[in-house]
């Protein structure tokens, strides 16, 4: 395993992981990106307060902005505002949300990019997302063209950026779409969305809500058992394998962004055992 790809890895919480993310503090690296989603029936009160610890703990804050959950353009303001306020308006990550209905005038991220207001408010850097399998409700022209949109708005505007992409247990579609990717001439460094160690069933839970692959070849190769759902599985294999292929001339600039379904702690834990582990034999 080359150890390069898991440097400056990047790590996800809610506004409700506060707790978890004071307990994990020790076995996170100082300066680690921490991006904070942007959840059903939290407020924005509980948003700003996570983004504040984040920071106060040491991190990179990385506030969610949800589009279709923003129920208007002075709900957007008083959000980025306030970030700014604390400072941790620098780094956010736009997405187009789940509500099948936008709440608001935002109906996708490029929405919330073309209204001027993230650079007002002091931020620099943008993220966006990436589906390397698709979206269960989105056709892939349509995701190809949002991503490609949103890339050029983040240029035009002279923001960094980078793309995280969805989770996903098959490093085969990564690749062909990371080469895709750069294909269409984007060349945003590109953090790629892996699921830390958690429960076998609720690894698959997520993957149906997301559309992620789950067939049973893909599964093995992952080290997953679809008949015996008890017990927890780690991205072992998958980063592996995605080491072993990665190549920086067909693949550009990428790193490595865990959801940590299984907790703060287990995931920051594992990641340091995974770093300091002798390199697998193929």
């Amino acid at each position: 395993m080359n150890p390069a790809l898991l440097d400056d890895f990047s790590l996800e919480m809610t506004g409700k992981d506060v707790p978890g993310l004071e307990e994990a503090r020790d076995s996170i690296p100082p300066g680690t990106r921490i991006n904070i989603t942007f959840l059903a029936g939290e407020d924005t009160a509980t948003r700003l307060a996570a983004a504040r610890a984040v920071k106060r703990l040491g991190f990179v804050p990385v506030p969610h902005i949800s589009a279709r959950r923003l129920p208007s353009r002075p709900a957007l303001e008083e959000f980025l505002a306030g970030l700014a306020a604390d400072g941790t308006a620098e780094n956010v990550f736009v997405v187009g949300g789940d509500p099948a209905r936008p709440e608001g005038p935002y109906a996708d991220a490029l929405a919330v990019l073309r209204t001027g207001l993230l650079r007002s408010h002091g931020v620099r850097h943008v993220g966006i997302t990436g589906y390397p399998e698709g979206h269960p409700g989105i056709a892939e022209p349509a995701l190809w063209s949002a991503l490609t949109d949103k890339a050029a708005a983040i240029g035009a505007d002279r923001f960094t950026g980078d793309v995280i992409t969805q989770f996903g247990f098959d490093v085969d579609p990564v690749l062909g779409w990371l080469e895709a990717l750069r294909a269409r001439g984007v060349h945003l460094p590109v953090r790629i969305g892996v699921p830390g160690p958690a429960g076998v069933r609720r690894l698959l839970g997520y993957a149906t809500r997301f559309g992620v692959g789950t067939s049973a070849s893909v599964a093995r190769k992952y080290g997953l058992s679809l008949t015996h759902l008890v017990g927890t599985a780690g991205p072992d294999r998958f980063l592996h394998a995605l080491a072993g292929r990665y190549d920086p001339a067909r693949h550009g600039a990428v790193k490595v962004h865990f959801y940590t379904f299984g907790g703060l702690r287990a995931t920051a834990e594992w990641i340091t055992r995974f770093r300091q582990a002798r390199p697998a034999r193929a």
